[in-house]
């Protein structure tokens, strides 16, 4: 198999390829995101025991991940249009981080699983926004040669965040309880806008302008594109919420108190495994066609799916499926990003990125809702073994795509 760059995904090499890389908004992008994860992952890992505490069901956590990422679908299409318009996706994303930390740090005053869905609901929709504003920024801040290790630089960043997070809950959760965590985590959500507002700026390129007539969907939707999203898509409805996984941590180890802090433990792991692959796949995206490496990480995600439904009880076990799946993770957000880049014009590539959000988003609804209540009224084995078959389904779309 050929895996230098083909037709769809060139190996351009441009007058400013020799132009560093690393400056100043792929630095300040990767703190912003430092922080946002920090708080919203310290958060988002105690979220699932503490639905258990208020009475509530693994659907009930099924409903809140994929509605809320559902609901932020059409969040990521009009953060895609402000993509596009040079002087606004800067605020926008600056917003966007702003109301997402505010956002999760209001799931301390919940009462009920339907709160937590409405904080989370607004909260994803900030992030839908922030997100095609952000990446759209940091493809026009490096070289076209170097857009996938940028990506890969910024992902680690961001999964540095998701270490951090998690950690800080495991060590406060017997100590101050699931609200005060939620508070704490005002803290970083709130440093992660002011970081992106003061350390970001606009590109300012000659061929940037400001706002530009749209060309039409199908300008923004060629065909090599459409191919890609339905491979995509079709992975994304078994691609569940990631957080479903210390749920069905602790329930394998007895849902005792230390089952729950091994749990949130593993997730630690799943998010170390992700932060350290994050940039050599980018790096790898860069020498190498991006959309085998993907295809074959939804491979790896379909092995993970199919270990998570046989549900090993030892903590070996656990810890590889948790690490396997944090590689997936790391694949996910740095190469489809890349490849997406490779397949749009350059102006209406903020629009392609909306849409590749959206796509990630009902994707988001359909599978955390589909596992969730699988889980509750067949079985976890019937659960994730739908993951694994949409992972199966969703590589060889990918493999096909031309």
């Amino acid at each position: 198999m050929n895996l230098r760059p083909g037709p769809e995904e060139p190996d351009l090499e441009p007058a400013g390829a020799a132009e560093p890389w690393l400056n100043r908004n792929i630095v300040g992008m990767g703190i912003s995101s430092l922080f946002s994860d920090w708080g919203h992952e310290m958060a988002t890992a105690i979220l699932p025991l503490f639905i258990v505490t208020i009475g509530a069901s693994p659907a009930a956590l099924g409903v809140i991940e994929g509605a809320s990422d559902g609901a932020a679908t059409f969040a990521k299409l009009a953060g895609g249009r402000l993509a596009d318009r040079v002087g606004v996706r800067h605020v926008a994303a600056t917003l966007g981080y702003l109301i997402t930390g505010l956002a999760t740090g209001s799931f301390a005053l919940a009462q009920t699983w339907f709160e937590l869905l409405i904080a989370r609901t607004v909260g994803w929709m900030a992030r839908g926004v922030r997100g095609p504003c952000r990446d759209n920024l940091l493809v026009e801040s490096v070289p076209a040669a170097k857009v996938g290790t940028a990506f890969g630089f910024h992902r680690s960043f961001d999964t540095l965040g998701a270490i951090i997070g998690p950690l800080c809950a495991m060590f406060l959760l017997h100590r101050i309880g699931f609200r005060s965590i939620f508070v704490l985590s005002l803290v970083p959500g709130v440093l992660s806008a002011v970081s992106f507002f003061f350390f970001v700026r606009e590109p300012k390129e000659e061929h940037l302008e400001g706002p530009r007539a749209f060309p039409g969907w199908n300008a923004a939707m060629p065909p090599a594109f459409r191919r890609f999203l339905l491979a995509v898509g079709v992975f994304g409805i078994g691609d569940f919420a990631h957080s479903m996984l210390i749920l069905r941590a602790a329930q394998l180890m007895g849902s005792s108190a230390k089952a729950m802090s091994i749990a949130v433990g593993l997730y630690v792991v799943h998010n170390v495994a992700h932060a350290i692959l994050d940039y050599p796949i980018g790096v790898a995206g860069d020498r190498y066609q991006r959309r085998y490496l993907l295809a074959g990480w939804y491979v790896v995600s379909l092995i993970a799916a199919i270990g998570f439904a046989i549900g090993p009880t030892s903590f070996v076990s656990l810890v590889v499926l948790f690490i396997l799946e944090g590689t997936v993770m790391a694949a996910e957000e740095t190469l489809e990003s890349a490849v997406a880049a490779d397949l749009l014009p350059a102006n209406v590539r903020g629009t392609g990125f909306g849409i590749l959000a959206g796509v990630n988003g009902v994707g988001d609804l359909v599978s955390s809702v589909a596992v969730g209540l699988l889980w509750t009224h067949l079985s976890a084995e019937a659960a994730f073994g739908y993951a694994a078959l949409m992972s199966a389904m969703g590589s060889v779309l990918l493999f096909l795509a031309v």
